[in-house]
């Protein structure tokens, strides 16, 4: 028997990096899986490797998009049983040098994008009497990063909101975990890109060559307790996976 057998799971930003890494992991557990994108080329040949599974074109920032991609996975599988909010992206500059439209682009897609996950989602997983949402996080909420003002803020945003969703699940009753993931540095495409984009001697590059890269997979797994009845006595809760990166 596997962990997520019966389980349907949902994943955002699933075509690439984190999020297609946990549909693997969730899908060899037993999972039926949904993941969703942009990046419709990556996304489908993600969806081809996991039997089953079900990719859709999906913008985070759009809520009537939610709304039919939430609907999209009841009609395929009759269920939500984990949601994953992973769909994130980063965009350079310092509080100085960022614009205000590339802040609120990356606000709208990781906090707000979350937001309009777990609002949408909710309702079904209650119905159904249980669920697991795990929202992608980032140690760099827990630290200062001063070319990365609007991430931060995104990612520590999805933390304390998270800790909100919990509780309004508790005190509805629903038996809904709502936890976060703090990610340290992790070898991904995002990941890559942005190292590429950066100066050697850039701000938190140092912790990053100090503690090493950490794998997809080192992720996945959490995502995989905290998604299936192992993580059961778990919620409202955000778990730091950086090899000791914020403790210096």
């Amino acid at each position: 028997m596997g962990k997520m057998d019966g389980k349907v799971a949902l994943i955002t930003g699933g075509a690439s990096g984190l999020g297609a890494e946990d549909a693997r992991v969730l899908a060899r557990e037993g999972a039926q899986v949904v993941i969703t994108d942009v990046q419709d080329e990556l996304g489908a040949q993600v969806a081809a490797e996991i039997p089953g599974c079900l990719y859709l074109h999906h913008d985070v920032r759009d809520e009537a998009r939610w709304t039919e991609v939430v609907v999209a996975t009841l009609d395929r599988f009759g269920r939500i049983d984990t949601l994953v909010n992973n769909a994130g992206m980063v965009r350079f500059g310092t509080i100085e040098d960022l614009s205000y439209e590339d802040f609120r682009f990356q606000t709208d897609v990781m906090l707000g994008g979350t937001f309009l996950g777990c609002r949408v989602a909710i309702p079904h997983m209650s119905r159904d009497g249980c669920g697991s949402i795990v929202n992608m996080a980032s140690v760099a909420a827990l630290k200062g990063i001063s070319t990365i003002p609007a991430y931060t803020a995104a990612k520590a945003g999805i933390i304390a909101m998270t800790r909100s969703i919990a509780v309004h699940c508790r005190e509805q009753a629903y038996r809904i975990r709502v936890n976060a993931i703090a990610p340290g540095g992790i070898v991904t495409p995002m990941t890559a890109q942005a190292l590429a984009e950066l100066p050697q001697d850039a701000a938190g590059l140092d912790q990053i060559n100090a503690h090493g890269m950490g794998q997809p997979s080192d992720v996945a797994k959490m995502v995989l307790y905290l998604a299936c009845d192992d993580g059961r006595h778990i919620t409202g809760t955000c778990i730091t996976i950086d090899n000791g990166e914020t403790m210096a």
